[in-house]
């Protein structure tokens, strides 16, 4: 339970922090003239009122976080009892978390690159940002494999079954992203593309792969065991 009550805490610490720096009491109605976003600088794109949109998706992300809190609570739970036993954490595992890293590293890049309407630069590090997300996905699927050839199969202990249960639920997670990536790709090599939409599609799909990737390092450092001595710290912490 304090495991979920810490995570929670720091997604809503995260939201408020976020959602402060933005423009949420803004009166756009009360101002003259349109909105125009062919380029500009990041002083002034923090400065224009907040799409409801974008406002949807940190509501839906912290559905999506505590989803994820509950589940890892349970996990830790379930550790201690006497039919747990480890499972070795694949090596392909680390492949997979560079290259998840790079993707939402590539997807920042296309997020600055669209506030700036650098159309050259922006569809190279959306492509490079969707391949990157499949070779994730891809690597997710072979790394199971590899278990199940090894023996580890789902209903053998619970702990393989926790793996399995995560690492699907994320991925399921990655899959319906790479739907939105791939159509705002698609969207960047359109010639009729309008940029004001395009921004806001990329800037969408940045945040969403920067919180998947945050839910997934906390997931590898779980599987590796790396999460023990962060939760023996904050237990001791609370106490």
């Amino acid at each position: 339970m304090n495991v979920m009550l810490i995570f929670l805490a720091a997604i809503g610490a995260i939201i408020i922090w976020w959602l402060a720096g933005q423009r949420l009491t803004s009166k756009p109605w009360l101002e003259t003239g349109s909105v125009q976003l062919p380029a500009h600088d990041d002083a002034e794109w923090q400065r224009l009122p907040v799409p409801a949109v974008k406002i949807g998706l940190f509501v839906f992300l912290g559905v999506v976080g505590a989803i994820f809190s509950l589940a890892v609570s349970a996990y830790f739970m379930r550790m201690a009892s006497a039919d747990w036993w480890g499972m070795p954490v694949p090596r392909l595992l680390w492949v997979n978390t560079a290259a998840l890293a790079l993707s939402s590293a590539a997807l920042q890049w296309a997020k600055r690159e669209a506030r700036h309407g650098r159309m050259e630069s922006l569809r190279p590090a959306l492509v490079t940002g969707l391949a990157l997300a499949v070779f994730f996905l891809v690597g997710q699927i072979q790394a199971w494999r590899e278990l199940t050839a090894e023996g580890y199969v789902l209903a053998d202990n619970p702990a393989n079954s926790f793996f399995y249960m995560l690492t699907g639920l994320h991925g399921l997670h990655i899959l319906g992203g790479l739907a939105v990536l791939a159509h705002t790709t698609v969207r960047a090599f359109s010639a009729d593309v309008q940029l004001e939409r395009l921004q806001l599609s990329v800037d969408l799909s940045a945040i969403y792969s920067h919180f998947m990737l945050a839910v997934w390092l906390l997931l590898f450092a779980l599987f590796a065991g790396w999460a023990n001595d962060f939760v023996d710290l904050c237990r001791t912490l609370l106490n």
